[in-house]
């Protein structure tokens, strides 16, 4: 007569998404009328190729095996077919495989096997957020209306995020777009050139721009350059994703927001980038305001400049505006000599400090212009430099007048020893 063979099904509860940090419990169910032999629980891994014992029930002996490291504690037997994952990790995101033992009805050296399987999903939210300002510093143009684009980076997210912008606390209606053209933004300024909306923004020429004079300049004076072209209606916002997977299974998400920028409109103009994501409890939030130049504030190291110094003039700040108010996007610094050229012979230089080595005297009173300027605008800033004499130099000065004049009494001695000499001779 054939032995009848043992009833044995095997099934694991299936898992929501799990967080990390989130204490995770796998649950092997299973019905059977034969007699436990063990339970064994794998980690799969490598896409099925390597399975990793995690835990072990042995029922002949009514032990427990762990097969992970001791020193986290990463499984507990609640009963015998539940184990508990504390603290997941990234990395503990994968199949799991429940392995069921009993024995056979006819022997008890022949053991009958089922499983089930799981998949653990782990989410991961962000890290961080920033944004930033592409393709600046950037020089400022009253003349030519200029495509601006903000970018929200995004990182450590799993799954990636949702990523959207707002203006003013209001979700901006974005029209989305591809990389077709060009690189990065590039793409939208093809575009954006075809807009029928936006052909004619230009209302004045670029006139002749008078040499300055150097006297007619106080050093007070911060001047602003507005725009001089007009946008007649509002900016189409241009909204594009890029996705950059990174090793840990996270990504990093890049979005890109262009539009034509209006300085008068957009100055002080309030632009957030929020995140969504089914790992957060309220959406990551990072904002800016952008906002032109306001009039550099200028230091001058040393504060009392001598002939022969190294002279510094930086930007410490600016002189405008509430106390804590940031300038966005970074400025581009640009120095100039009014009435003249740079001590080392250039026309300007750019960087948020000036070096004038070894002055000379003859720059004593010279007026140095910093301007800055962004996308949103430009404003000067005028200092004169005033070079004092060097006690150090004219002493020094003196020392070499009177060597030379010894020197040369010396020679009219000599010169007269060698005469007497030779009108004696002849």
């Amino acid at each position: 007569m054939k032995a009848e063979k043992r009833y044995l099904t095997v099934t694991i509860e299936p898992l929501p998404a799990a967080v990390v940090g989130d204490t995770v419990t796998l649950k092997c169910n299973f019905k059977t009328d034969g007699r436990l032999r063990e339970i064994v629980w794998f980690r799969v891994t490598e896409g099925g190729t390597i399975k990793q014992k995690i835990f072990t029930y042995d029922a002949m002996f009514n032990t427990n095996y762990s097969h992970m490291e001791d020193y986290r504690r990463r499984e507990d037997l609640v009963y015998q077919s539940t184990v508990r994952l504390p603290e997941v990790r990234l990395a503990d995101n994968g199949p799991y495989e429940c392995h069921v033992g009993i024995y056979d009805r006819a022997t008890r050296e022949k053991v009958v096997l089922a499983s089930g399987s799981v998949f653990l999903n782990v989410m991961a939210p962000p890290l961080s957020i920033s944004v930033v300002a592409a393709d600046t510093p950037a020089p400022f143009s009253r003349y030519r209306a200029q495509n601006f684009t903000l970018m929200c980076i995004v990182s450590g997210g799993k799954p990636a995020p949702v990523v959207y912008f707002k203006r003013d606390g209001e979700v901006i209606d974005v029209i989305p777009y591809t990389q077709s053209v060009g690189r990065g933004p590039a793409g939208v300024r093809a575009v954006m050139a075809t807009d029928g909306q936006r052909g004619r923004q230009y209302t004045e020429s670029p006139a002749h721009t008078p040499s300055p004079v150097t006297e007619a300049i106080p050093e007070t004076v911060v001047s602003r350059e507005f725009p001089r072209w007009v946008q007649s209606s509002d900016p189409f916002y241009y909204f594009h994703n890029v996705l950059v997977p990174l090793k840990n299974g996270t990504s990093e998400v890049r979005a890109i927001l262009t539009w034509i920028l209006n300085p008068e409109l957009d100055n002080d103009a309030l632009f957030s980038c929020e995140v969504k994501h089914p790992a957060l409890s309220m959406p990551m939030q990072a904002e800016v305001t952008l906002a032109a130049p306001k009039g550099p504030r200028l230091s001058m190291t040393p504060t009392r400049a001598k002939v022969g110094d190294t002279v510094r003039i930086a930007v410490q700040g600016f002189q405008v505006g509430s106390v804590g108010s940031e300038v966005f996007p970074e400025p581009l610094f640009t120095w100039t000599r009014v009435g003249g050229h740079l001590l080392d012979g250039s026309e300007e230089r750019d960087g948020k400090e000036l070096v004038l080595e070894r002055v000379p005297a003859e720059l004593n009173g010279s007026m140095y212009r910093c301007t800055a300027q962004n996308p949103l605008g430009s404003t000067d800033t005028h200092t004169r430099l005033i070079v004092f004499e060097n006690p150090s130099m004219r002493e020094g000065a003196q020392s070499q007048s009177n060597g030379a004049s010894y020197n040369g009494i010396v020679g009219l001695t000599a010169a007269a020893a060698i005469l007497t000499v030779t009108l004696a001779v002849t």
